[in-house]
């Protein structure tokens, strides 16, 4: 492929009303729903306090300014951010991509957790065939529809209307006075006989909440194909990935260009750049940051040290115990229904980001082997493999779901570390003067780099 981006014939586009923009940061915050939100740090707030809540406000903080260097490179180009990254470093970076994808997120945790809680939910003793059919309805539904951003942004959008105000209902009115006090304290990491960090804390789990504060790993960078397939910028001029039983065809093309360089086009780029830092600050940062705090909240307030609760999810169980206690069996089980949905829809997000990293690189890696118009067909191959591959992984025994989440969680982190430092390289290298990033954005990425760089090599050293 051409080291180098042409100039394209078009001229960028004129930006969309904000009310058109708004859908790509849905995925991306339901990426994260199922992991850090519903359950580390919920989980890290019912057993040690919530003095370690800082760590969710830097986490999706960092998150926030990654992703929108990730969204910056797509706005100018119109392609996606891998293919950005293959430019520079070769397609060793292709092959990176393809693994660093592959082995955080094989580990079925987070589907596991759904089935568990849809068991306890209708009172039926858990099994690994229940996550085994939710495995496969999320083939079947991935599969169906038009086009696949908009099956995604339509499913994550449902469950987050529907999830996201009754958690924050349930948190009002269950938390006390003092529980807000020590949410309060807690976002300035002041614990109980603690500051920042409670002793005996397991650091992995830690580690791993801190990169799940939002999407976590390499589903941040899948924020590329969205922002392209919703039409951000020069992504207008891109095609889309079409369903599998669909009978629309889209000409695809992974490579972009660069809009003309002029005065009003610039002007153009800073509205649009305006507009989508909004959407992302309002929908990611803001609703992912709220829903964290009032879950963690929830946890505290519900399951604070309760027997029982350092073992897997059941933190979760006891606080639908105390729900129901304190309002009405109904409420009980239908949080525990609505913590379900809110996993599965996850999981749901989960695969089709990775199925289409996966397949894109496999394309980028060897171009004259993998055709980019048998793109479609990559990508569904790389789903069922991954359903396939969660599958083999329960069978052989490992579905405990606390366990598997927390594993592909300290991988993810690790993998955060690496996409820092190329992103960093690739914005501040490749793109023209006028569009890369500010000073402030450049330190937070360097923020981002030593955040996650240090936590994983602490946590390393630590456990080896």
């Amino acid at each position: 492929m051409d080291k180098d981006l042409k100039i394209s014939e078009h001229d960028l586009p004129k930006p969309l009303p904000f009310s058109k923009l708004v859908g790509p940061s849905f995925i991306l915050l339901g990426l994260g729903l199922g992991s850090g939100e519903l359950i580390l740090w919920p989980y890290l707030s019912s057993n040690y306090g919530l003095g370690i809540i800082w760590g969710a406000v830097l986490g999706i903080t960092m998150q926030f300014f990654l992703n929108m260097e990730i969204e910056r490179y797509t706005l100018a180009t119109g392609e996606s951010i891998f293919t950005g990254l293959r430019r520079k470093f070769g397609k060793l970076s292709s092959y990176w991509f393809l693994l660093s994808t592959f082995l955080p997120w094989i580990w079925p945790g987070i589907i596991a957790t759904s089935a568990k809680l849809f068991t306890a939910a209708f009172g039926l003793k858990y099994n690994i065939t229940f996550p085994i059919i939710l495995l496969i309805l999320i083939g079947a539904i991935l599969s169906s529809g038009s086009y696949l951003y908009k099956t995604q942004e339509k499913f994550q959008k449902s469950i987050i209307f529907i999830g996201i105000p009754f958690v924050l209902l349930l948190t009002f009115i269950l938390a006390k006075p003092t529980d807000w006090l020590s949410l309060g304290k807690g976002i300035f990491g002041i614990g109980e006989g603690f500051i920042f960090l409670p002793e005996g804390i397991v650091m992995a789990t830690f580690l791993g909440a801190l990169a799940y504060a939002g999407a976590g790993g390499n589903l941040n960078l899948a924020q590329s194909y969205y922002v392209k397939e919703k039409g951000y910028g020069m992504g207008k001029y891109s095609g889309k990935i079409t369903a599998l039983f669909s009978k629309k065809t889209e000409k695809l093309s992974l490579t972009g260009s660069l809009f003309r360089q002029s005065i009003e086009n610039l002007k153009l780029f800073r509205l649009w750049w305006k507009r989508i830092n909004l959407e992302h600050l309002v929908v990611f940062w803001g609703t992912g940051l709220l829903t964290m705090l009032m879950l963690s909240l929830l946890a505290y307030s519900t399951a604070y040290k309760a027997p029982g609760i350092e073992n897997g999810i059941n933190f979760l169980l006891r606080e639908s115990s105390f729900i129901s206690e304190k309002t009405t069996l109904f409420v009980g089980t239908a949080f525990v229904l609505v913590a379900a949905l809110m996993l599965f829809g996850t999981q749901f997000s989960v695969f089709a980001s990775t199925a289409r990293i996966m397949s894109e690189n496999l394309v980028l890696a060897s171009p004259k082997k993998f055709s980019v118009n048998k793109l479609s067909k990559y990508f569904y191959l790389f789903l069922w493999f991954q359903i396939l591959a969660g599958i083999v992984i329960m069978l052989l025994g490992f579905n405990e779901p606390l366990k598997l989440v927390i594993t592909g969680a300290v991988l993810n982190a690790i993998t955060m570390f690496f996409y820092s430092v190329m992103l960093y390289i690739l914005n501040t290298k490749s793109l023209p003067y006028a569009i890369r990033p500010t000073t402030f954005r450049r330190a937070m990425i360097l923020g981002g780099i030593f955040l996650y760089g240090g936590f994983s090599l602490f946590t390393l050293i630590k456990n080896l």
